[in-house]
């Protein structure tokens, strides 16, 4: 690291392969979502719901905080923030967002709907990003296989829901 007057230059080795603790903390916010999806098709009714709901929430958070990732990975953009990275925190900020209200307003189908649409374009956008230098290199790998365990968990919420 080289510091003077004008600011700071860092210099890094990002390893492609992803980190153990990218691994724990990668797959740590997947099982509730795999688990509050059985739940909510398994107990039925009250516990049911409350396990929809849980889950809704959940997501929200995970989806909220995957924002927040972005803009903190967009301070060490090489070059600073780009365009792209400013738009897909406030994308996934919105859907989050969006999505806690829709819980919150009691239109769970809705909020799944929007937590499928942010997670998706996790699973989209975070590899492109990773290969642009707009995020870390281990996303490319990590995000594809990680995303589809929120995504079909969601739908899985989504389908119930939406059969009443």
């Amino acid at each position: 690291m080289q510091d003077d007057v004008t600011g700071r230059t860092l210099m890094i080795h990002e390893p492609r392969a992803v980190p153990r603790l990218g691994v724990a903390l990668g797959f740590g916010p997947m099982p509730p979502f795999v688990a509050g999806s059985a739940a909510s098709w398994t107990l039925g009714g009250e516990p049911g719901q409350a396990a929809v709901t849980v889950t809704l929430l959940w997501g929200c958070a995970i989806l909220l905080f995957f924002s927040g990732v972005r803009r903190g990975v967009s301070f060490r953009t090489e070059g600073g923030a780009t365009v792209t990275q400013i738009a897909t925190m406030m994308g996934l900020f919105v859907l989050g967002f969006g999505a806690l209200l829709a819980v919150a307003l009691g239109r769970a189908a809705f909020a799944a709907a929007l937590l499928i649409a942010g997670y998706s374009a996790v699973a989209v956008l975070d590899p492109i990003a990773a290969r642009r230098g707009e995020a870390p290199l281990f996303f490319a790998r990590l995000r594809p296989i990680q995303m589809p365990l929120a995504i079909v968990s969601l739908a899985a919420i989504l389908v119930l829901v939406a059969r009443g």
